[in-house]
């Protein structure tokens, strides 16, 4: 069960972020709105969440996931692939806040580069997928530090998607939405796997939050396979974020 969630407000720059997408840009006060209708469905499963505020110098860091891990025994600071966001991961209110949490934080070296969008947790193993904003060094330096705290860790090799949870959600119970390239990835074979179609990929990026599923609004297809396995549905419309390629997953840190 998820007891607390870190999370941090849109800043005004929020339209000069990372985006391979071609949906135009995030309109900053729909942003702000979409937040805080996240942050409440984030409440309803019972959760203590902590709101840092916004970093009009950083226009991703809304996404905190990708900066840290947080894991049942530690934190773990990551360090970005993406140059922009390399310097999001040392901001000191973030750290406070970990602080705050976890007696053991620990941190990704140079030459490795890791996001956490691109870690997915299943109990006390994690599965740590290779893209353009994770490499290898950064893949084995986390699986070093898990395992040194009694977890475990794979890389899993990876070529279609941004981060690995873009196409995939853990939903607890053995549950896997699986989208792409996932589909057919002999890692995740022994999962009752929920295929996502390819025209709702991006709705694959739902979170289980203690028997809630939080899923992004505008994917029936979704809603309905994970409502279909009984599980209590929240919605909500994350469509600013799409534009700067973030989801639901990219917008908290959960622990």
């Amino acid at each position: 069960m998820f007891k607390n969630v870190i999370v941090r407000v849109p800043s005004k720059t929020i339209s000069e972020g990372l985006t391979s997408a071609d949906e135009g840009k995030p309109i900053y006060s729909k942003a702000l709105m979409q937040h805080e209708n996240y942050v409440s469905a984030l409440t309803k499963t019972g959760v203590n969440v902590t709101v840092l505020e916004p970093k009009d110098e950083f226009p991703d860091a809304c996404f905190v996931e990708d900066v840290a891990l947080c894991t049942s025994k530690c934190a773990i600071i990551t360090r970005p692939g993406a140059m922009s966001r390399r310097k999001e991961a040392a901001l000191p209110d973030m750290l406070e806040a970990l602080e705050n949490f976890y007696e053991h934080i620990e941190y990704i070296k140079e030459p490795g580069t890791i996001e956490a969008g691109d870690i997915m947790m299943v109990g006390d193993h994690f599965y740590i997928g290779l893209s353009e904003r994770t490499n290898q060094a950064g893949a084995d330096q986390m699986i070093q530090i898990l395992e040194s705290y009694g977890l475990s860790g794979q890389a899993v090799e990876m070529k279609e998607m941004l981060h690995l949870k873009t196409g995939l959600a853990y939903l607890e119970n053995n549950n896997l939405l699986v989208a792409g390239e996932f589909k057919t990835a002999p890692e995740f074979e022994k999962f009752n796997k929920i295929e996502i179609d390819m025209d709702e990929a991006y709705g694959a990026n739902c979170i289980w939050m203690n028997d809630y599923v939080i899923v992004p609004e505008g994917y029936p297809k979704v809603q309905e396979k994970i409502e279909a396995l009984g599980y209590k549905v929240l919605v909500v419309d994350t469509s600013e974020f799409r534009k700067i390629d973030g989801g639901l997953s990219c917008l908290s840190l959960r622990f």
